[in-house]
């Protein structure tokens, strides 16, 4: 039996733009546009109406932009299983770090090419963060590199288990599932285990949020060698 589709809901307040993608993803058999939203209260309703794998989000939308469109999105439980992907042309430090916050797994400029932007859908969809190197270094540089002493972040840190602390470092380094596995010699499906764990305790939405948390609370810092 083929794996299903993976089925994504377009959301740019430009027509063309949303064409070009409707005809990108449509021509991928593992893609399926299931919807198309011009302004971030359409977005947020079609949402919910059509449960989408993944919201191709862009940032600068009428009514709702596209950062409170993923905050509604992201505070949801019954949207839970859909993820977001934050496309746009204003790949700024300030709107990196917001995306992040608001919910958002991914985020990448509009200058990506096709091939880049269709791994990053699968990606994000798969439960992965990701982020462009760009805006991953203005990230870190500016708005992660402050610890944050906000008691909640420090009570959820104190939660995790010594190994689950070794994990969220390793996620805040971008590896991924199999990676952190070859590092703490354990096998992918117990790597899985521990970044899951980590981020219910955590309230994490997605290994984005775990990047946010590690970086802000002081676990991680920059050149720390993580």
């Amino acid at each position: 039996m083929s794996t299903p589709p993976i089925r994504v809901l377009l959301a740019d307040d430009q027509a063309l733009l949303r064409g070009t993608f409707r005809l990108l993803l449509d021509s991928t058999p593992d893609l399926e546009v299931v919807g198309e939203a011009g302004n971030g209260r359409e977005v947020v309703k079609l949402a919910e109406e059509l449960r989408p794998d993944l919201v191709l989000m862009d940032i600068r939308m009428p009514v709702l932009d596209g950062l409170q469109a993923t905050g509604l999105i992201a505070a949801d439980p019954e949207l839970a299983g859909v993820k977001v992907l934050i496309l746009t042309t204003f790949e700024q430090d300030e709107y990196v770090a917001e995306a992040l916050r608001a919910g958002a797994g991914g985020f990448l400029g509009k200058g990506v090419d096709p091939e880049e932007l269709l791994r990053a859908i699968r990606t994000v969809a798969g439960g992965e963060s990701l982020l462009s190197p760009a805006a991953t270094r203005a990230l870190i540089a500016r708005f992660l590199a402050q610890p944050s002493d906000t008691p909640i972040v420090s009570a959820r840190l104190d939660a995790l288990t010594a190994r689950e602390l070794e994990v969220v470092t390793l996620v805040a380094a971008g590896l991924s599932n199999e990676d952190i596995a070859g590092r703490l010699f354990v096998t992918p499906l117990t790597a899985k285990t521990h970044v899951n764990r980590a981020m219910t305790k955590l309230g994490a939405r997605d290994r984005a949020q775990v990047v946010v948390i590690a970086y802000e609370s002081g676990l991680v810092r920059p050149g720390s060698g993580h």
